[in-house]
């Protein structure tokens, strides 16, 4: 029987780097919500003799995503997911970017844990936004409220997003969004494991997407030139980790989160010491 892998944000730069590996001994499902980035990511995989199944998919609603796992079971055993989608602070105001990087994580991961055999795995895409809001803007005590209060939820998130000003909430929601995702990759892991189902996070830092770039000039973008490694990540580099958190080979792996951000966080923590010790 087939080896499913589900990729959401399939059409992306990074879901498409993904598809290239899992490809190669999967049968593909690509889902995204951007029909012409879906036409074009189906071309280039054919190109290489990669042929997925590509579905039009918003992840905040509950019913599409389970239709993407219906036809997912029609083409085999589902072996992974690779949830990449999401969205900036860019793109949207602060509700678009929390219902979408929330509560689409929680449908998509909802609905691969009905769906998925023993053995299966899912890893969730956060940021190392997530890792540098301070934990007293986060309402983290909040964030069980997604999984049976989802109104609730979304109006705590908002007023957690409003004690700053207007035009800079998508990025306040964008941060405690990702932590969710995180926290969500946390506290599931138990549940997850009495089926036989992994779930891991991974936190990338600025990559060179068309998402990415969007951030260029201000948020993730800036902070580039402060990473120990001090370049754009590749979207290659990040779907080979993606790859190996789904696979085999890390059956030990799950309930936690992996910052693969070149040393964005490290080197701003070190710097901050520094800075404070010498006053």
């Amino acid at each position: 029987m087939n080896r499913v892998s589900v990729i959401t944000g399939g059409a992306g730069g990074m879901g498409v780097a993904t598809a290239r590996i899992l490809g190669r001994d999967h049968a593909l499902v690509l889902c995204d919500v951007r029909q012409d980035r879906l036409d074009a990511a189906v071309t280039t995989l054919k190109d290489l003799g990669i042929a997925p199944t590509a579905l039009n998919c918003d992840v905040t609603d509950r019913q599409a995503v389970d239709r993407v796992f219906e036809t997912a079971a029609g083409l085999g055993a589902l072996a992974s997911v690779v949830h990449t989608a999401g969205v900036s602070p860019s793109m949207g105001t602060a509700d678009y970017v929390m219902r979408t990087n929330a509560l689409g994580t929680v449908n998509v991961n909802e609905a691969f844990f009905a769906a998925a055999a023993e053995g299966a795995a899912i890893v969730n895409v956060a940021s190392m936004a997530s890792h540098l809001l301070p934990e007293e803007m986060v309402p983290t005590d909040k964030f069980p409220a997604a999984l049976d209060d989802q109104a609730g939820f979304m109006s705590d998130m908002l007023a957690a997003c409003g004690v700053v000003p207007e035009e800079l909430q998508p990025g306040i929601a964008y941060a405690v969004s990702k932590t969710f995702v995180r926290w969500y990759s946390s506290a599931q892991a138990e549940r997850f494991n009495g089926r036989g189902l992994r779930i891991v996070s991974v936190s990338p830092g600025s990559v060179d997407t068309e998402m990415g770039r969007l951030e260029e000039q201000a948020g993730a973008g800036a902070m580039v030139t402060d990473a120990a490694v001090p370049r754009w990540g590749k979207a290659e580099e990040m779907a080979e980790l993606f790859a190996f958190c789904v696979g085999d080979k890390a059956g030990y792996l799950t309930g936690t989160d992996i910052l693969n951000d070149g040393g964005v966080v490290a080197s701003m923590r070190e710097r901050a010491r520094v800075a404070a010790a010498n006053g």
